[in-house]
Parts: structure tokens; sequence; C-alpha cells
């Protein structure tokens, strides 16, 4: 089950978030107290992996908490909308007892007192294996709902505030790890957390190490004897324990090194742990600087490495390989050159863990995917609101959430002029939506390999296609590729580059038709169908006993069926829908394996970038 999106309620800050939708990475930007942690947190408290129990007192927005903490039964504070896929369904089957067909997603909401309400999609059938009086429709989907909780993805919340310190005083510690207080110590929980998550990775015992340590003199002492003397045999026993100590703290050490090795390739680190007395001690040394080092005293960016490393590895790997990450302000210690490495390293892991992370630095969001980004701000009642419509991006409630995609972008364009990328002018968001998504499909299924970076840069439509290539070809050697929609408007745009601009370089720019055998044909014509009928049903949910599936003809251009179909029905098309449909298909691309995609379909890509790729 993967997320597709959520919304948030009466928690903290946020009164209504609205839908958030969800792509395997997704960063909620905006400046401090805007609530992304408290959206996060909502997320967390919804199914955990560890911790993060429900706290009514702290959680129920404090205006209503007089109010709702009386019926807390009746109060929800998030819902997820999970999409299901078919290994989804044969395990849900298998834990119900039912046969399920036209499940395509659930919807799961959680109540402040801890209890989940689910409802499914409006095409899906629940049939009882056994047709006996007991399987009654209520009891069906009570089993069902059920197994829904079993199998739906955890989710694991990780901040800077949980980074470790390289000296722990053991009492202390153990007394936190238990869930007691230490009077006139404050404790960091997120850092107790983190705390927690090392010895269970190393597999040591604090008490233990603490009482391997312990002085011959001292356990004379609290035996009460009227001499504080050891005898020989506590001598010899304090030696061997200490000595095996030792040899546990070593293997430990040795286990994380070679461990975090497999997982950090931004240099070897050395690991080693030391016990003196009751402080237990992290030490850190590399090839570069083979002296040891205590780890507080290393960067703040290892810190947060090591420490998030732990906290992944222990709470979505062991038991939950599928855990949703959920990072807070991940990585605002890094240098901006290695926040950038981090937002590749979320890419590997968005292979096999859905990522939604908070920030407000333009060095954390992915320039090339901006549509993975949702700006969070205060409104004027002082609720959190979350928004994925970037377009408007102005106003001034959200004007300052918004300036880190701003300069993001401002980031991501002279990255593209000064690194030599292959840059190829498109028409608008949506096209570049179409490619980047079909780029990362072919490259994920070794499709296809790129010499260079292939960068697809929007020109706000065919007029401005001149002045983007004007400016771009002046930091290049070359001109750019342009790709334009074989409608007439391309059409005539294609006429004017190649008796300016491109004359003698006709080549570089591209017809959608040389790709497609529909007359006025666009990008959306060159992407199967299937993918875009959620996006477009969408559009047009307010029709009544109409549906667009039914009078679509395949031989004829999308977007004008589309249009057609609105004007038919009395529709006003928002503006910018191309845009909202493109979004989504990208993402559906983003999750296509080749065996899902009909081979005519790969093969007009793999030719489209063959030719990108000179």
């Amino acid at each position: 089950m993967r997320v597709d999106s959520f919304c948030v309620f009466n928690f903290r800050s946020v009164e209504d978030s609205g839908w958030i939708d969800c792509n395997e990475t997704t960063t909620l930007v905006g400046v401090n107290e805007s609530g992304k942690t408290n959206i996060l947190k909502a997320l967390w408290k919804f199914n955990p992996v560890r911790e993060g129990q429900i706290d009514v007192l702290h959680d129920m927005p404090v205006t209503k908490l007089s109010e709702f903490r009386n019926k807390i039964e009746q109060i929800k504070f998030i819902s997820v909308k999970f999409d299901v896929y078919n290994e989804d369904v044969k395990k849900l089957e298998e834990l119900s007892g039912n046969v399920i067909s036209g499940l395509e997603y659930v919807i799961v909401s959680r109540y402040y007192d801890g209890q989940y309400e689910v409802k499914y999609s409006d095409q899906t059938r629940i049939e009882a294996l056994k047709n006996d009086e007991e399987n009654e429709d209520k009891k069906e989907y009570i089993l069902l709902s059920k197994a829904v909780e079993k199998i739906m993805p955890k989710f694991v919340y990780y901040s800077n505030y949980g980074n470790l310190s390289s000296k722990i005083y053991l009492p202390h510690a153990l007394r936190w790890i238990k869930g007691e207080k230490v009077q006139g110590v404050e404790v960091n929980e997120e850092q107790v957390r983190t705390l927690k998550v090392l010895f269970d990775f190393v597999k040591l015992d604090p008490q233990e190490i603490m009482d391997l340590g312990k002085d011959p003199k001292v356990v004379a002492m609290q035996r009460n004897r009227s001499s504080a003397e050891a005898t020989p045999e506590e001598i010899k026993k304090a030696e061997n324990d200490k000595e095996q100590r030792s040899i546990l703290l070593q293997s430990a050490g040795g286990h994380l090194t070679e461990k975090f090795k497999d997982w950090w390739k931004q240099g070897e680190y050395k690991f080693r742990f030391e016990a003196d007395g009751d402080y237990f001690r992290i030490w850190v040394s590399d090839l570069v600087r083979t002296e040891e080092v205590a780890l507080e005293l290393r960067s703040t960016g290892l810190q947060w490495f090591l420490s998030f490393y732990l906290i992944f590895l222990m709470e979505s790997q062991k038991e939950n390989k599928n855990a949703v990450l959920l990072l807070d302000e991940a990585g605002l210690t890094l240098h901006p050159l290695a926040q950038k490495d981090l937002v590749r390293f979320f890419e590997s892991l968005s292979e096999n863990n859905q990522i939604i992370n908070t920030t407000h630095s333009p060095f954390i969001i992915d320039s090339s995917n901006i549509d993975s980004c949702r700006v969070v701000y205060v409104d004027e009642s002082g609720h959190t609101i979350v928004s994925s419509d970037l377009r408007q991006g102005a106003g001034k409630l959200n004007e300052k959430s918004i300036y880190a995609v701003h300069a993001a972008m401002g980031l991501g364009v002279s990255d593209v002029l000064l690194q030599g990328c292959q840059i190829v002018i498109v028409e608008g968001p949506s096209d570049q939506y179409y490619f980047n998504g079909i780029k990362t499909f072919l490259i994920k299924e070794k499709l296809f390999t790129p010499l260079q970076e292939i960068v697809f840069m929007p020109s706000g439509g065919v007029k401005g296609i001149a002045g983007i290539v004007s400016m771009v070809s002046g930091k290049m050697d070359d001109l750019p590729y342009v790709i334009v929609d074989s409608d007439k408007s391309g059409e005539d745009i294609r006429k004017k580059l190649v008796s300016t601009l491109y004359s003698g370089n006709e080549k570089k720019v591209i017809e959608i038709k040389e790709f497609s055998d529909i007359d006025n044909c666009e990008v959306e014509d060159i992407i199967p169908f299937d993918l875009q009928k959620r996006s477009i049903d969408r559009l047009f949910n307010k029709v009544e006993d109409a549906y667009f599936e039914d009078v679509y003809e395949a031989e004829k251009p999308l977007v004008y069926q589309v249009e057609q179909f609105a004007q038919n029905h009395g529709l006003e098309l928002l503006k910018g829908w191309k845009v909202d449909v493109a979004k989504d298909v990208k993402k559906q691309i983003c999750k296509q394996r080749k065996t899902d995609i009909c081979n005519d379909y790969i093969d007009k890509w793999k030719r489209l970038f063959v030719k990108l790729n000179k």
C-alpha cells in the first residue's frame, strides 16, 4: 500500500490542512512556526513504528480542548488515502477470508481514542467465502478493516533533535530509557529514542555494561561488609568482567563500522565504543583523519547521518521494510553541497520507502521535481494551511514560504546553465512533467542511459520558445533541442525556428507527430490513455450518467476530446487543468514497470530520447 494523499484535522495548529498529494518524495516547504512539524507529527501518530502515542492534552488544538476532550472517540485527527495494488488485495483476502474485487484505494482515518475507520473505493465489492448466516456485511467489513490496519505501512519520524551525544552517563540513560525522570536534568526525548535504538542495534545492554565495569571495592561496600577491601575472588571477577566489557564494546563498534560503511558513501569511518566507569563514549576516526575524536566534535552533518541511519535501519528496515519516512528539517546542519547530495540520497531511499520531509532550505528542494513540493503557511486565523498550487506563489500569507521554492528554481536554472547539461526546451510545465516522468521510467527500467543530464525547460508557451532559446544558447556552445506539439501553433513556431535560429539545425526541432500517427497531436497523445484516465475522470466528477472513457477515440487528439466533452456538458475547465493532469500522470509513469506499458509506447519514448542523447 502506498500513500496517495492525506489530510490533517484538529491537530495542534492545523484545523483542516486540505488533502495533500504525495509522490515518492514529497517536500513540505515553509518558514519556521508555519506548522510543518505538526503535519509530520500527525502522520507519525497515525501509525508509528514505535512510540508516537496520541497525547490528547498537547495534540488537540488549545482552543478546542475543552469542547473535544470528552468525546475523543468522535474526533478524528488524520485521514490517509492509500493506493491498493494486486498483491495488497491478495493479502487482504487471506487475512479477512473475503473475496474482494474493484478495490483501487482505501481511506483510513484515526481518531483521538486511537481507533481507525476504513472506507473503500466506490467500486469495491466484498463477498464472503462462506455463505452461512453468520457472515453478515458488517462482520465482513470489520474483518476487512482489521486486515487493512495490519498491512498498511508504518511511519518513521526523525528530527535533528535526536542526534546522539558522544558522552553518555549510563545511570541517567538507563532511567530515561525506562521512561523515568532524573531530578535536575532535562531530558531530550528524541535523543533518548536514538540512544535506545543505538543499544538495540549494536546488541548492548546498558545495564550489563555498567555492571561489568563496577569497581570491586564498590561491590564490597554494596554487600555491607565491614571491610571495603575486595577479596581476591572479587578482584579476579572484576578483571574478567572488564575484559568481557571491552570485547563486547569492541565487537559492537566493529559491527556499527561495517554496517555504516555499506550505507554511507562519502567517507569510510571507524567507530569505537568505550566505557569509562559509568560513562559510555563514542569515538570516530576516518581514513583521512586517523586520530580518534569524540562524536560530538565531528561535523553535525556526520552526527545527523549516523543518528538518522540508526533510526532508519532499526525502525524501517527491521520489521517494516515499506515504512514511510518522515524527516523533519533534514540535513539543515549540512553544507549546501552536502544538502544537494542529501536530495539524491532521498531518491535512492525512495526506491523502497516513501519520504515526506520538511525544509525551509532551497538546497533541499529538488529543482527537477518541483511538483513534489507543498507550501505550508499560516492563514489569517492562525491555522496551518498546505497547498500544492505553486503557480500562485504570491499572496501576503505564503510569499515567505514560497521563497525557498523560487530560490531552488533559480539555483536549478543556474546549475543547468553552468554545468553543461543537455537542455531541451518544451512548451509548458505539463510537457515538462510528462518528459521527466518518461525519462525516470526509461532510466529506472534500464532502457535508456543519458550521456549527460537531460533537463526539460518550459518556455511558458510557444511564444516564449525563441526567447528562451536565445537566452540558453548564449551560455552554451550549441543550440538546445526544442520539442513542439503538432497542432497549428506548434507547426507555426517550428517553421519560424527552422527558417531563423535553427537554419541548418532543423533536426534539433522535434515535432510530436514524429512519434504519433494522430493529426494535430500533442504530448498527451504519446502517453497511454490508461495512465491518464484517472486524472481526466476527476475533471468530470460532476457529470452524471456520462463517462469520458465511453466516448474517447484513440485516433483523435486527447486534449481536443477533453475540451469537447467539457463543452458538450456545459463545464468550464479550470485554468491549468493540463498541468494538474500531467502532475498525476507523471506519478503514474514513474511507478510503472516495463511489463505494465505497451511496447509501442515504450518504443516511441526510446526513439525520442535517443534523438536527445547526442
